[in-house]
């Protein structure tokens, strides 16, 4: 489908200085742009709550040619538990490899001199222990599934996105709109069939691409005509002093979550913001909520 891109995907977490350690430090990602809420998200951003919370989009490079990650921060919630949806993100980076190391960040062998960190909460990270590309070095988004087959099908027919691999023997397919961006190396789509239904936790996440304006519509009609999901029709999203954006959000065969945006508007929301470090280490500066639950001897509450 031409002109479509992928764009991000959104953890949660309950701990933000332990999450910037491990983006910055160990897979060695920048900061591309921080930005604070008082209230929840039109379209569940941050998950069903209501409260006061934060993006910050870390990556290799702007999401304009890179696949990056937005971490949601909600105030008052220090964990979550992740189900069998999210199986891990995939990236190329001997640079990485080399972080976890000089910093005891545990690594486990995963074969083929690829190894597995984990982020906080559980998310799986699986490094290939290669030198790291010019180009973006995020190669791939796996989610289980409990029939490959209608997945396919749902993210393929119904999504346009196109199948680059079949592996029968790991039950996987490939997808992505890579065709249309400009490096090869662009994330892709991969679904492993679990042979079970697919647990979302309370981690659920969320996976976004872009699309011109003109196409959300167009989207959000032939959903609806084949009768899937639409958790969020067509609806305006205001950040304060940015671009306002345009999005619809569906779900999958198995209620994975998938962001469609207009991608004119997001070229403007999404410009890295060289404050973004400040911002963030700002932002968990002025955050007493640890301190206070330690002082009264109690407990973030966990999702």
């Amino acid at each position: 489908m031409a002109l479509r891109r992928a764009l991000h995907f959104v953890f949660k977490v309950g701990d933000r200085p332990k999450a910037a350690t491990f983006y910055r430090e160990v897979l060695g990602m920048k900061i591309l742009r921080h930005e604070e809420f008082e209230e929840g998200c039109k379209a569940t951003c941050n998950g069903p709550y209501d409260g006061r919370w934060s993006k910050t989009m870390v990556g290799y490079g702007a999401e304009d040619d890179h696949f990056v990650a937005e971490l949601t921060y909600n105030y008052g919630v220090g964990e979550y538990r992740l189900g069998s949806d999210f199986l891990g993100l995939t990236l190329q980076s001997s640079q990485a490899v080399s972080n976890a190391r000089k910093l005891g960040w545990p690594l486990a062998e995963a074969g083929e001199g690829t190894y597995v960190a984990e982020a906080l909460g559980g998310y799986k990270f699986y490094l290939v222990d290669k030198e790291q590309p010019t180009t973006d070095p995020v190669q791939k988004v796996t989610l289980g599934v409990s029939d490959l087959q209608r997945s396919t099908r749902y993210w393929s027919a119904l999504l346009g996105m196109k199948i680059y691999e079949r592996n029968e023997g790991k039950k996987t397919v490939l997808l992505g709109y890579a065709d249309h961006q400009p490096c090869v190396l662009q994330c892709k789509l991969e679904l492993q069939d679990i042979g079970a239904a697919v647990d979302r936790g309370t981690a659920f996440g969320r996976m976004a691409f872009s699309c011109p304006r003109e196409q959300l519509p167009e989207i959000e009609a032939l959903v609806k005509k084949e009768s899937w999901k639409i958790l969020t029709p067509l609806v305006s999203l205001d950040t304060p002093g940015k671009a306002t954006v345009e999005v619809v959000i569906l779900a999958d065969p198995d209620d994975h979550e998938i962001c469609f945006v207009g991608d004119e508007a997001f070229r403007e929301l999404s410009k890295v913001d060289p404050n973004g470090d400040t911002l963030l280490d700002n932002a968990m500066a002025a955050d007493k909520s640890d301190e206070w639950f330690a002082k009264h001897k109690k407990q973030k509450a966990s999702a």
